[in-house]
């Protein structure tokens, strides 16, 4: 199905018949993505009075409880509330769904101990560009991200530098394939969280970051029209599912 859209003030043909999911699935299993030190996620039917909720158990219906977290179990969009004392929601705050976004693929460099995404290597990648969103992936990209257990691993993140660059140029939506823009262990710091947002400024609560995507290395680096996609959690994130259309300009 091929539409026409206004993005930006420039009308952009998408074929939508053709979504690219940048999300991961969430599994019940210890192979499942993980970060931040906590156990598995978990689905499982209800046991209630003897009688367990699975028709290869007997029963009529599947009826499972899920109990996850949605910052360390796989993708995730998160509003300022994450880090702020009122916790806002995302439900109440990502009001729009459709961007127009900008893919770039960067090999984080070395610094120290550390592997960091820089602002030079993202004022490269965007150069004059007007976009809402900014995906980014990270070299190496391996279907490892899948399943990969971050916590304890001092996994790449991004510079404050970058993330103000971001916010400057006027990013409102950012994604990444990473558990987190912050270093794993920062004594809660949390330096790019708080330059994107602005928290201690003009606090920007329409703005996002999604965080454990992953991008196959089938999709080329480029402009995408972008739909994030959560579920209606009152809450600082959600469970998401951002997915990607090319533009046919």
């Amino acid at each position: 199905m091929i539409a026409q859209l206004v993005l930006n003030s420039r009308k952009v043909t998408v074929d939508l018949s053709k979504p690219l999911d940048i999300s991961m699935p969430m599994i019940s299993s210890e192979k499942n993505v993980n970060a931040w030190y906590v156990d598995p996620p978990k689905i499982e039917p209800v046991v209630f009075d003897g009688w367990t909720a699975a028709v290869k158990k007997g029963a009529s219906i599947n009826f499972n409880n899920i109990e996850f977290n949605p910052h360390a179990h796989g993708t995730h969009t998160e509003t300022a509330g994450h880090i702020t004392e009122k916790v806002h929601s995302i439900n109440k705050n990502l009001t729009r769904f459709i961007f127009l976004a900008e893919l770039v693929t960067v090999a984080p460099e070395k610094v120290g101990e550390d592997m960091i995404i820089s602002k030079k290597q993202l004022s490269f990648a965007l150069g004059n560009k007007k976009r809402d969103a900014i995906v980014i992936r990270t070299l190496p990209n391996t279907r490892e991200k899948l399943s990969r257990q971050y916590s304890h691993s001092n996994p790449p993140y991004m510079e404050k530098e970058a993330a103000v660059y971001l916010r400057r140029k006027g990013i409102k939506h950012l994604l990444i394939d990473l558990p987190s823009v912050d270093r794993e262990k920062d004594e809660g710091e949390l330096a790019a969280h708080h330059a994107f947002w602005d928290v201690h400024g003009k606090l920007r609560l329409d703005a996002t970051i999604t965080e454990f995507i992953y991008v196959s290395n089938k999709i080329e680096d480029g402009a995408y029209l972008l739909n994030i996609q959560i579920a209606p959690f009152e809450n600082d994130a959600s469970p998401s599912k951002p997915v990607l259309y090319k533009i046919m300009f």
